[in-house]
């Protein structure tokens, strides 16, 4: 039997949560002369429908077992985003339903695909509310890799957990607050260091607030049309890229070596990997650009190391069109899609902690063949990984892929053209924000119809909490009664 009451408290909690939250970007409406009331009434409404809810079921203190856990996440996720709406329709901004579900879910899932065909002709209030989505979003994900998913066994967290100094694969340490507590303050550091870097460099502060916001969410909303691209500066896009690269790697790695730690980074196989491809790449799509453009030598660099990082991490920040270096760079830029940043980041996609244990894999597969009877193990970070998290990765591999074609398949059926079939459903599972076709790095999204609207949110959230957590709950036996 599922305890829906203890998890209704759960969400009376998380409800008022979310009403304090807005609560600084009513402060920035008033600070700036806007109209406040859409966003202060935004936040009574969470707070009192918060409190009701809390209130109601304030005595109930079942134990959360691995299936209320799969319910909590999901129904975490849907709250929020129900909430989230609430400034952007009360303040008819956004006046259609799908538009503020796709721009919110966008926010929280850290993807960073937007509806919006004129930014800076929203109020700053309103766009500080957006870009706090994006940061909720990201440190939601970073509690739900640490505290949630390694409970319910999604593949690849138990091998972030190894990393971690708070809960096993089968149940929540005790030290999970202290882990929590750590996680939280590289976070905020990460976000407050950003903010005066990009204030040094020449934002404006509420700019280089709202950037840092998005920047460790690595969401990649900006306040301007033009992304990153409006500042015209090599100091402020390399900061974006530093940041975006150290909040695509394992937030437990960058508090080990905060510590002096340094043993636990040189060991982790995914950050050689993640760090190994981030170089690489760059120097790929440098040359492709060198090549197909009169680009200077600096730019070019940093235009590649920029947009490399950039999708690698899910961030979708833009300082230049990729699409406009010829079909390989292109194509290369659209394979990022699918690669993600580290696992116990704010990265989305499919994470190279699944990529190495793929390939590490695949490559023993050929020496079992040649020897059939010897015990080959698959080794990471110094430890072994079990038979059953194998499986559960190469099982989320083909998810994800067979979830990328059946979207793809749904989204051209609604009547849009290939690429832009591809790109869009790639990007939002993903949780990058920029792609091909119609959906590149110069566009958005406002063009697609409601109803495809309400299917990319779908993938949003669907790529956002590791397919599992949502698929689970259209099974029949996850009903049934224990």
């Amino acid at each position: 039997m599922i305890h829906f009451k203890a998890i209704g408290k759960i969400m009376g909690a998380l409800m008022f949560l979310i009403g304090v939250l807005m609560l600084p970007a009513a402060s920035i409406s008033w600070i700036y002369g806007e109209n406040s009331v859409p966003i202060m009434a935004s936040a009574a409404i969470s707070l009192f429908i918060g409190m009701i809810f809390f209130f109601s079921f304030a005595k109930y203190d079942q134990l959360i077992r691995k299936r209320e856990g799969y319910l909590v996440v999901a129904i975490s996720w849907l709250i929020m985003t129900i909430f989230g709406m609430l400034p952007f329709l009360l303040s008819a901004e956004i006046t259609s339903i799908s538009d503020a579900l796709f721009e919110t879910v966008s926010g929280l899932t850290t993807t960073g695909a937007s509806i919006l065909t004129d930014i800076e002709g929203m109020p700053k209030g309103l766009l500080f509310w957006r870009s706090m989505t994006q940061w909720i979003g990201g440190l939601g994900i970073i509690v739900l890799t640490v505290a949630i998913f390694p409970l319910l066994g999604i593949g690849g967290s138990e091998l972030f957990v190894a990393e971690s100094p708070g809960p096993t694969s089968d149940k929540v340490h005790p030290r999970i607050s202290e882990t929590a507590k750590r996680l939280w303050y590289v976070y905020v550091g990460l976000t407050v260091a950003a903010a005066l870097l990009y204030w040094v460099g020449g934002m404006t502060f509420y700019d280089a607030v709202n950037h840092s916001l998005t920047t460790l969410a690595t969401g990649g909303f900006s306040t301007k049309n033009a992304s990153m691209a409006f500042y015209d500066s090599a100091f402020i896009q390399y900061v974006a890229v530093i940041f975006m690269f150290l909040a695509g790697t394992n937030f437990t790695l960058i508090y080990f070596g905060s510590v002096g730690k340094f043993s636990r980074i040189l060991k982790s196989d995914e950050f050689k990997a993640y760090t190994g491809a981030v170089i690489l790449l760059t120097l790929i799509v440098f040359a492709g650009i060198m090549i197909n453009s009169e680009t200077g030598t600096e730019l070019a660099f940093r235009n590649a190391a920029f947009q490399v990082v950039s999708l690698i991490t899910t961030t979708g920040y833009v300082t230049d069109d990729y699409t406009q270096y010829g079909m390989g760079i292109t194509f290369i830029c659209f394979m990022l899609l699918f690669l993600g940043g580290s696992a116990g980041s704010t990265a989305g996609s499919i994470k190279f902690v699944r990529h190495v244990v793929f390939l590490k894999n695949s490559w023993l597969e050929f020496k079992r063949i040649v020897h059939p009877r010897a015990i080959v193990p698959l080794i990471i970070n110094g430890e072994m990984v079990s038979g059953r998290i194998i499986n559960n990765i190469m099982n989320f591999l083909l998810i994800y892929l067979s979830t990328f074609v059946i979207g793809s398949l749904v989204i051209s059926l609604l009547g849009y053209d290939f690429a832009t079939s591809l790109g869009s459903v790639a990007t939002c599972l993903g949780n990058v924000g920029p792609a091909i076709g119609k959906v590149g790095p110069v566009d958005n999204f406002a063009f697609f119809s409601p109803a495809a609207k309400v299917v990319l949110s779908f993938l949003m959230l669907l790529g956002r909490l590791e397919l599992f957590t949502i698929l689970i709950l259209f099974t029949p036996f996850f009903w049934r009664a224990n």
